[in-house]
């Protein structure tokens, strides 16, 4: 079976008006021949699809897509789109039943959300041809999981999702994770981060696929399984205009009966708009810096550019954790403890800048 994955979609400002009026073409260019060339199609929709303006409390944006959108992505020949991510219930479980209310009417099948965490649980199986395929959608902890008494997204969790993972692969010919977390617009893994997708290979995924950095990553075979871990944005264009890694992002193209995945760059469009396929030159130097990513993981300097990167972007997070419980600190500033505390992502940045003495201790 001919599957096609891709990253991150969300309307902006440059790009809403397309959404509003279907302009499915505007929006995706030539883009729109790999979706014709598939018999199954995942993205990520990495916003709610609502006209409601009940924006929860959170760090970062609160994103949102006109309603239009579910009919763009059905043009588009999406088969289905996966909720699990820290976006979709960013206006709340209004926004969030809006969304799946909208892709119901436009015919386009959800995964990675449920009625609490037991029913966000619940696998996607697409048959075809005689192939059984499973997707399993799962995110990081920030914001949109579901709780034991509260909708939301599929989140992942080290023993559970392993098992479910083991469990799906009883069933299906071939089991695809797509994982929303690693640290974003990092080229780079986290150690907890390779350890995580390899035990899911491990465990019976046959695909696991990162998306939410925001930027392409390094790609390894590992066990006889795929692992990318970022894929990079879809069609998500201008919210970062000054980071040329933001307008690029690779459409994952798997061939479930050989097992073999080919990895195509996109980038946004000269409009700023949409998005196009790379060409030429263009192509060749994403790809040949998706090669050296990709490398690190062999010669072991994988683990240099994530610390460089944490040592760059860890005086923010000082910046923010400094008046946290000081006399005076306000709601929100308090609040940031516990959003760094509960997402993966934040974490693993901090546990690599901040190491406890067992590092340092004597070794022989």
């Amino acid at each position: 079976m001919k599957t096609l994955i891709v990253g991150d979609i969300c309307s902006t400002s440059a790009s809403v008006e397309n959404f509003a009026k279907g302009k499915t073409e505007a929006l995706f260019g030539d883009t729109v021949s790999l979706f014709k060339g598939s018999d199954f199609t995942f993205v990520n929709l990495e916003c709610a699809i609502t006209e409601s303006d009940g924006a929860i409390a959170k760090f970062g944006p609160n994103l949102k897509a006109p309603i239009k959108t579910a009919e763009v992505l059905r043009d588009l020949g999406v088969t289905v789109a996966g909720l699990s991510n820290n976006h979709v219930f960013d206006f709340g479980k209004k926004g969030a039943l809006d969304t799946i209310d909208a892709l119901t009417a436009a015919g386009i099948d959800y995964t990675g959300f449920g009625e609490n965490y037991a029913d966000s649980r619940k696998n996607y199986i697409f048959e075809k041809n005689g192939e059984r395929i499973c997707v399993i959608a799962v995110c990081e902890h920030e914001y949109s999981y579901a709780l034991e008494d509260r909708m939301g997204s599929r989140p992942f969790d080290e023993f559970e999702t392993i098992e479910d993972i083991r469990d799906a692969k009883k069933t299906a010919d071939r089991v695809i994770v797509a994982y929303h977390g690693g640290k974003e617009m990092c080229h780079y893994p986290s150690p907890r981060l390779i350890r995580a997708c390899r035990a899911m290979i491990r465990a019976g995924a046959d695909l696991v696929t990162c998306q939410h950095t925001h930027c392409i990553g390094a790609y390894e075979n590992y066990n006889g399984g795929h692992i990318l871990y970022g894929q990079g944005n879809f069609n998500f264009v201008k919210l970062m205009p000054m980071s040329e890694a933001w307008k690029i992002g690779f459409a994952l193209c798997y061939d479930t009966k050989a097992n073999t995945v080919e990895l195509i760059p996109t980038v946004e469009n000269e409009a700023g708009d949409g998005i196009r396929l790379a060409k030429g030159a263009e192509k060749d130097a994403i790809l040949a810096d998706a090669a050296n990513y990709s490398s690190s993981l062999t010669d072991g300097t994988w683990q240099d550019g994530w610390h460089k990167f944490c040592m760059e972007t860890v005086p923010a997070y000082l910046k923010n954790l400094a008046p946290v419980a000081t006399e005076g600190a306000t709601e929100r500033q308090n609040a940031v403890l516990g959003h760094y505390l509960d997402c993966e992502a934040h974490t693993d940045l901090l546990k690599e800048v901040f190491k406890s003495w067992n590092y340092t201790n004597e070794r022989s």
